[in-house]
């Protein structure tokens, strides 16, 4: 009976892995959140939804027969990555955390740091226009700075009205740094908001602000205590050949 690797994924890395894995003599199970509607389509199973917390994930872990956990969540994803650890324990299976590397400030980049959405919503000056790079969960919390014309730029479309006063909606994906140097300097944006999520996939704004020399609002990664986390695929890969013998 092949080894059962379960991937709890929705990040470019856990793709990358689900992807470098379906070559092993292995059953890969992606698990997704399943609020992207469309997902990219991703090599091995696919499961879509939440599992009931800790205990429910321990009790799939059980029936499915995974032999190794990998967390490779969002690093904003700070309800499932408790609730992946503690499951992992339950059943008695390893699990490791994949994490991209938090982005950090190079020469040139006008960054100001906060902690929670509500410092964010502070920190824009009056009168701004800003790119509003998050997801739809987390707009409500603008709808305090009526004097700020906001782009909101999403995947999916929002299931309800946003309730901000003034924005632009625009159903994308990042572009490269050409398309977003255009983008943010057609649309006059004169602030960034975004998470540091880290990774390659959305980096590509940062780097048209800093040639645009427009100022981004970065909300820092939740504190999150992991006992055995690594950056980057090639580690999960070492640690799932090791594991498995």
């Amino acid at each position: 009976m092949r080894p059962t690797i379960l991937i709890l994924g929705g990040t470019t890395e856990a793709a990358e892995l689900a992807r470098r894995l379906a070559s092993l003599p292995l059953r890969v199970i992606t698990s997704l959140a399943g609020r992207t509607r469309d997902p990219a389509r991703l090599h091995g199973e696919v499961r879509s939804g939440g599992f009931g917390g800790a205990e429910g994930l321990a009790r799939y872990i059980e029936a499915e027969g995974i032999s190794i956990v990998v967390d490779a969540t969002h690093p904003f994803a700070t309800r499932i990555s408790p609730n992946a650890a503690k499951a992992a324990e339950l059943a008695g299976r390893p699990i490791i955390r994949l994490e991209r590397p938090a982005w950090r400030k190079t020469e040139g980049d006008d960054w100001q740091d906060v902690a929670t959405l509500e410092e964010t919503a502070s920190a824009i000056p009056p009168n701004s226009r800003v790119l509003l790079a998050l997801g739809r969960q987390h707009i409500a919390g603008f709808a305090t700075r009526p004097d700020v014309h906001f782009v909101v730029r999403m995947i999916d479309p929002p299931e309800a009205p946003l309730g901000l006063a003034s924005y632009e909606l625009v159903l994308a994906r990042p572009g490269n740094v050409g398309d977003e140097t255009a983008f943010l300097h057609d649309r006059r944006i004169t602030h960034i908001v975004c998470r540091n999520s880290g990774g390659s996939a959305a980096y590509a704004k940062l780097e048209a602000a800093r040639k645009l020399k427009i100022p981004a609002i970065m909300i820092a990664r939740p504190p999150q205590n992991f006992a055995n986390a690594v950056g980057d695929v090639e580690a999960v890969l070492d640690f799932i050949r090791t594991r498995l013998g």
